[in-house]
């Protein structure tokens, strides 16, 4: 047997069915609107940071800088004048990195780690020269930071018996391809001639055109460091938890830690900004469809004040009219999230289906997920019982005789 509150509840919904279809209409566009706004926004930071984040680690982790060296000048009359002249900054490698490795495995929030020697050089074939980054990994470990074979667009991603991967701008600046030579020198003057093993394309400038991947061993060899490397990158589990994690690591270390949000700071000022606006956003929606269900509400107790008036004289107590309006107002909100909810995902996706690259690929890519749409229908709930508090209160507090009389 249905409860009181909840028989008359949906019996004063289905006698005024324009009332109702005007709450539910409201709630469902508002939450619509949140759900498309949401899941295109969440799209469109997953890619920013999946397009930021692919080409480079999510802590960085070097030796600490050449502190800057005192120089005595003796001036006229001996008077000694103390200059301080800034260190040049030479290609130093981490002590002890092995056992560095080992402790930040075992590291709360870090996901993986691979240590890198990572340098300047020169590329060349014939006549032709280019600048390029040297980046010695060990390839099981680099491919949890930079899923580089995944990227391949030519060849095969193998660093073995001198051969290395480039990218594919670089491989077009000096005309190589894929079994072609090149000679290879770095900023100690050593150099090499390396066959291309493979071409990849990250589409990031500074990436494609620059970087030349190598084993560790002969990185080491190029920039005469036997058994050394120069950083060790790591990806964390959270990634906006990276520059907490870099924290950490300077403390325990003493070595410099940069996470990607020191490095990528104004994409970090950018996503704040869209998670602001969303914020706004969202709250103008539920301002509007608060105040929307609540004047509909209230209208309602004015018209059935008689027959609220008849309830309370046969003893129906206040809390229990206050409780029908209550359920009014979550039963409307609970169905307009579930009705809104389906028309948001289906305009993100008709939006995603309409704006595409010329190669077909979606150029927004929408993001919904589970916690969106159940955090979207509380919040509608909520939306709908705060909504009824105010018209409840007032069905609960009307006088029996005064509302029977029509006063």
């Amino acid at each position: 047997m249905m409860p009181f509150p909840w028989f008359v509840a949906l019996r004063y919904m289905r006698e005024s069915p324009g009332q109702t279809l005007l709450i539910l209409g409201a709630v469902s566009v508002g939450v619509s609107v949140i759900v498309f706004l949401s899941a295109l926004i969440n799209g469109l930071q997953t890619s920013l940071i999946e397009s930021t984040l692919g080409s480079q680690s999510h802590v960085t982790i070097e030796p600490p800088r050449e502190a800057p060296r005192p120089l005595a000048v003796p001036g006229p009359d001996r008077v000694v004048a103390r200059i301080v002249e800034p260190a040049s900054q030479r290609l130093r490698s981490i002590d002890q990195w092995p056992v560095l490795v080992a402790r930040l495995e075992r590291t709360d929030g870090i996901d993986s780690v691979s240590p890198t020697v990572t340098g300047s050089g020169t590329g060349s074939r014939l006549d032709a020269h280019a600048p390029v980054v040297i980046r010695g990994i060990v390839p099981e470990r680099f491919v949890r930071i930079v899923d580089l074979p995944a990227h391949m667009v030519a060849g095969s991603f193998l660093l073995d018996g001198g051969r290395v991967v480039i990218g594919s701008e670089l491989a077009r600046e000096l005309g190589l391809g894929v079994g072609d030579r090149m000679r290879l020198r770095s900023t100690e003057d050593i150099d090499d001639v390396v066959t291309i093993a493979g071409i990849f394309e990250l589409g990031t400038e500074g990436v494609d055109d620059r970087w030349v991947v190598t084993s560790l061993r002969h990185a080491q060899s190029l920039f005469a460091l036997p058994g050394g490397v120069t950083s060790i990158e790591t990806t964390v589990r959270d990634v906006f938890a990276a520059e907490d994690v870099a924290a950490v690591i300077r403390d325990r270390t003493g070595l410099r830690a940069e996470s990607w949000m020191t490095r990528n700071a104004q994409l970090l000022s950018g996503l704040s900004a869209q998670a602001s606006s969303r914020t706004m956003i969202q709250f103008f929606v539920v301002v509007s469809v608060t105040l929307g269900i609540a004047s509909v509400l209230i209208v309602s107790v004015v018209q059935k004040s008689r027959e609220i008036g008849i309830l309370r004289a046969v003893g129906t107590p206040s809390g229990r009219i206050l409780l029908i309006f209550l359920i009014q107002g979550g039963v409307l909100g609970a169905a307009g999230s579930v009705v809104g909810s389906a028309l948001g995902v289906f305009f993100a996706k008709a939006f995603e289906s309409m704006t595409v690259e010329p190669d077909g690929s979606p150029r927004f890519l929408v993001q919904v997920d589970l916690a969106l749409l159940l955090g979207t229908a509380a919040l509608a709930t909520g939306i709908g019982l705060v909504a009824a508090v105010l018209p409840a209160r007032r069905a609960a507090r009307l006088d029996p005789a005064a509302a029977i009389r029509g006063t």
